[in-house]
């Protein structure tokens, strides 16, 4: 059985940060969309 969850912010934005999510085509959609939308935060 493994251990709750230990959450890192170095991984959290390497995976889902605004710069990971500028390099794709379908990241840049996915700003897109979330500023078109009004999002507080548009990624992590």
């Amino acid at each position: 059985m493994s251990t709750t969850p230990n959450p890192k912010n170095r991984k959290r934005n390497k995976t889902h940060g605004f710069l990971v999510r500028s390099k794709t085509p379908g990241g840049k959609n996915v700003l897109k969309n979330r500023r078109r939308k009004g999002r507080a935060s548009i990624a992590v």
